[in-house]
């Protein structure tokens, strides 16, 4: 398959509105589903809609086969060791939330957490300092906004119980060094846990080689569904792990008294999963690598170098994150001192049909500290292409009265 037919595949991205092609630049938000992935859902809704786990019928019994061949698929694209690793949750969220609470952290343990968290990965250990009264400690960037390995290391010997960082940042598309944050963290026996929302759909990963501990990431964010997502955890941990929820398909047994739980996975899995979303997870991964990592990270650089090249370019810009494209992977965020960057948004989307991110992408925390307002993220993925950069490059000089 040839470079521009790969958007062809998504009808989302076909649409037009007064003639204009839609442009698609929201990727790391979330990503539409391509034919395959409708297909597939489709199926399950019209063909063997049926709940799994529980249904003693033909139909429960290929919903419980698709579901498991799925499991299969995420384990050995993320390089898991076994299938019972791969605990499906509704997206990243969800995963981080299930370990936070799971581990059953004491008052005075310590977690590090990273300055360009996600809220996903900065909220719940607040909230478990006030609840338990663990202690959260945030590692400041270096002044090029890069991970500091030094400060990690020196905070590492005073004593962490979790390291809990973003792989790749949603903030600029940064990707930390995490093969040298997990060979510290078992230097001092500290747990990893990565936030792979923006890192799986992007690059290869392989767990078992990173040697991390945990790992999360959301269907939505690669060409999955949305309400989707995956929470790895090495098979000797979860053992030692709580559930976030109990119930329905989660238990063997239960009496007046008690109940027996589930295996793992099934235990943190409680209630009716969606099916028509994991057989979609499973479709998409069959997709992505079909795109391939290479031809993906080569579109990304590309299109990324272009678009901060052509910014350079105008008045008034101003990056987001660390300043180097072949650190940025898709994401290229920016500012425009003189024009509001929600205002633009609007106008890009009215006057082009461009769609891209305004605001702090749920990161306020970092923006906050450096008193940053709100900004303009452009994300692409491997269905962009360079002639939708130089429309979003023309359209935003219209905007800004430069031609």
């Amino acid at each position: 398959m040839v470079e521009n037919s790969w958007k062809s595949q998504f009808p989302f991205l076909m649409q037009k509105k007064n003639g204009q092609p839609l442009i698609y630049f929201d990727n790391a938000c979330m990503t539409p589903c391509p034919i395959p992935v409708l297909e597939a859902m489709e199926k399950y809704n019209k063909e063997f809609f049926s709940c799994g786990g529980r249904s003693n019928t033909h139909f429960g019994r290929d919903v419980d086969d698709k579901v498991e061949e799925t499991r299969e698929l995420v384990a050995k694209f993320i390089g898991a060791g076994a299938s019972q690793e791969i605990i499906f949750t509704k997206n990243a969220t969800e995963g981080i939330n299930l370990v936070a609470r799971g581990l059953n952290l004491h008052a005075g343990e310590r977690v590090l957490v990273s300055d360009r968290e996600h809220n996903s990965n900065l909220i719940v250990w607040q909230v478990l300092q006030k609840e338990r009264g663990i202690e959260l400690m945030i590692l400041p960037s270096k002044s090029d906004e890069t991970f500091d390995l030094a400060g990690l290391e020196a905070e590492l010997q005073k004593g962490i119980k979790l390291v809990s960082v973003v792989y790749s940042s949603n903030l600029d598309g940064y990707t930390l060094p995490v093969e040298e944050i997990v060979k510290l963290a078992r230097k001092y026996d500290a747990f990893v846990m990565l936030d792979g929302a923006q890192a799986v759909p992007h690059h290869a990963v392989n767990v078992k080689k990173l040697g991390v501990d945990f790992l999360a990431f959301s269907g939505h964010k690669m060409t999955a569904p949305s309400g989707i997502g995956v929470l790895y955890g090495r098979l000797a941990h979860l053992e030692n792990l709580s559930s976030l929820l109990c119930g329905g398909h989660s238990v063997k047994d239960s009496r007046y008294n008690g109940f027996e739980l589930e295996d793992i996975p099934a235990r943190f899995e409680a209630g009716l999963q969606n099916y028509g979303g994991i057989i979609g997870l499973g479709e998409a991964i069959k997709f992505i690598k079909q795109v391939g990592f290479d031809f993906i990270a080569k579109q990304e650089f590309e299109l990324n170098y272009f678009i901060t090249r052509e910014l350079k370019q105008i008045g008034g810009i101003n990056f987001v994150g660390v300043d180097d494209p072949k650190s940025r992977g898709g994401i290229v965020n920016f500012y425009h001192e003189k024009m509001d960057s929600n205002q633009l948004t609007i106008f890009l989307d009215e006057s082009a049909n461009i769609l891209t991110r305004s605001g702090r992408h749920c990161v306020h925390s970092w923006y906050n500290s450096r008193g940053v307002k709100d900004s303009i993220r452009i994300s692409s993925y491997f269905y962009n292409t360079i002639d939708e950069a130089e429309k979003l490059i023309s359209a935003l000089k219209k905007i800004l009265g430069l031609v």
